[in-house]
């Protein structure tokens, strides 16, 4: 719990585990039968959301930080490539109907671009590049807006297709885009304002991304989409979202020590590279799949994955830490 604490995110996964179970014993408050307009709430959250994300963007510092290049591509590829890689490797595990279900939640996941302030978090206490994690997280951030609908239209039957692409696109405009970007224009003014109010700013996020996976929870159990799944699935879930991060987190160390990186720069590749970002997993479902009662599944792996990513990058970034700072004394030594 203090390394979880560390994070900033020891409420915040409690809370989760809390929206989950008032969807499952009251799916009628956050479904679509609800009076409640859950989807006007949600939908101008997640606006606010990115426009405050687009507010902590620098252009300067984006491109300071474009020069080192190489570590720039690694994390990218490892984020948008590797892991659909990966997901692609355990397709024909699921030939059963409800096995098919389960891994496009499992592709969904390996589609999305990695988080912003838990990789920062992570390099900083592992006594990494800051500013190249900055850098590449903020990127990864901006290139999911486009690569994780294309890469689920490719592989996935998203609800898109056809005329519906138009109005992705334009939701992804409104929604995403243009907040993101008038953010950016306003950095230079209301970025000290952003900076003053981080903690409320970060809460304000959590609960925007607590909303809709309690709604999208709410569809799910009242139209009945886990019945289908017991306790030993879930259990197997988790055993293979640990592997997943497992895996990519190995592919992408060997990597950079082959690639001849400085340690700062792997310690970047590694936390970077190997995250996934709830909060655009949470909006891309709900623009993916409007019109699915499976979104609350399509979002399991990935919040199982979120928790446990959590929890084994904060142990592997304290050990990291330890070594770096015990190779900074050898050297003042």
């Amino acid at each position: 719990m203090a390394l979880l604490s560390r994070a900033g995110l020891d409420w915040f996964l409690l809370a989760l585990i809390g929206v989950v179970a008032l969807a499952y014993f009251q799916p009628g408050l956050g479904s679509k039968a609800s009076p409640v307009p859950w989807h006007t709430i949600t939908t101008v959250g997640v606006a606010l959301v990115f426009f405050f994300y687009g507010l902590k963007l620098s252009v300067e510092k984006m491109r300071a930080g474009m020069r080192n290049w190489r570590l720039h591509v690694l994390v990218q590829v490892a984020t948008f490539v590797l892991f659909p890689v990966l997901a692609l490797l355990v397709r024909p595990f699921f030939s059963s109907e409800s096995g098919v279900l389960l891994w496009q939640s499992i592709f969904f996941l390996c589609a999305l671009p990695s988080t912003v302030s838990t990789s920062v978090v992570m390099v900083s206490i592992a006594g990494g590049n800051l500013p190249a994690a900055i850098f590449n997280a903020s990127l990864s951030s901006l290139l999911g807006i486009l690569l994780t609908p294309l890469l689920t239209s490719l592989f996935l039957h998203t609800g898109t297709g056809g005329g519906q692409l138009w109005g992705l696109a334009m939701q992804l405009l409104w929604q995403v885009v243009l907040p993101v970007g008038a953010g950016v224009l306003l950095h230079s003014r209301f970025n000290a304002f952003v900076e003053q109010r981080k903690a409320g700013l970060r809460v304000f996020d959590q609960v925007t991304i607590l909303l809709i996976v309690f709604t999208a929870f709410c569809d799910s159990f009242a139209e009945g989409i886990f019945s289908r799944f017991g306790l030993a699935d879930i259990v197997k879930l988790s055993a293979g979202m640990v592997a997943l991060y497992i895996a990519a987190f190995g592919i992408i160390w060997g990597l950079s020590r082959a690639l001849h990186f400085p340690r700062a720069d792997q310690i970047v590749a590694v936390f970077c590279g190997s995250k996934k970002s709830l909060v655009h997993g949470s909006v891309m479902a709900s623009l993916l799949f409007p019109a699915s009662a499976a979104t609350g599944l399509i979002l399991l792996p990935l919040m199982l994955y979120h928790a446990l990513q959590i929890i084994l990058a904060s142990s592997m970034a304290q050990y990291m830490g330890r070594q770096t700072a015990a190779k900074e004394a050898a050297v003042a030594a």
